[in-house]
């Protein structure tokens, strides 16, 4: 398996002992060698796996089944991934890398009030634009937590929201202004998570949902938490 990439082009039915066998050898793929193609061909199983994950379950997907989605052989996927749990624990490593990558520009930005606004806009957009996972992270509770990666990702966050904190706040700030920064990000964390998907808004006329109410626009959600946000860190910024 770890000779070389195998060739993703293939179809599932190669999925065999002989067809993994076939991909130890030989040139590597294009799309494997290629860091941009290996990139977006990681994100396309990821994105696979949850709708399998939403469709079944996680315990009832294979990962057998998910090659045989995205048409690959299952040599190929485990290239990326070579278990389930591994394919959890990307999901928690990118929204990770990205809030690094928040925290690294916020630093580098002047510690004013309208850098704590920015930073807060942003982390939204990384709450909204990741909900699917965390929707597949509070549906399968149980099952990640076995993994013993529950308590560990809260230890991991727990650094980066102090980071995210101080930027909104500026150094040095007082113990009052840095727990209400705290508060805004798990305020605007919670808020995301649960209303992107659940519905809120009264249904009009025309419409027919069983209980009158429909999913928030996720522009609106945005605008909403964000005003929450800038209510809670109003004046504790630097300045």
């Amino acid at each position: 398996m770890d000779a070389a990439p195998p060739d993703e082009g293939r179809g599932p039915e190669r999925d065999g002992a002989a067809g993994d066998n076939a991909f130890s050898h030989g040139e590597p793929a294009r799309e494997f060698t290629h860091p941009a193609r290996r990139s977006d061909t990681r994100a396309r199983i990821q994105r696979v796996a949850l709708e399998l994950f939403a469709e079944q379950g996680y315990e009832r997907t294979s990962l057998r089944e998910i090659a045989e989605r995205l048409g690959v052989t299952k040599a190929a996927l485990y290239y990326h991934f070579k278990s389930k749990e591994d394919i959890v624990r990307s999901f928690t490593e990118d929204h990770f890398c990205r809030l690094d990558a928040l925290i690294a520009w916020g630093r580098q930005q002047p510690p004013t009030p309208h850098t704590g606004h920015e930073i807060l806009e942003r982390y939204i957009t990384i709450l909204i634009e990741g909900s699917e996972v965390f929707l597949f992270l509070e549906r399968n509770q149980a099952s990640v937590a076995s993994s013993g990666g529950g308590k560990q990702r809260f230890e991991q966050f727990r650094p980066r929201l102090n980071a995210l904190a101080e930027i909104i706040t500026g150094p040095n700030a007082k113990p009052r202004a840095h727990i209400r920064a705290a508060a805004a990000i798990f305020a605007v964390s919670a808020a995301c998570m649960f209303f992107t998907h659940d519905p809120l808004t009264p249904a009009g006329p025309q419409e027919s949902g069983t209980d009158g109410r429909q999913p928030l626009d996720r522009d609106e959600l945005r605008k909403i938490v964000l005003e929450l946000a800038d209510d809670l860190t109003r004046d504790i910024g630097p300045g």
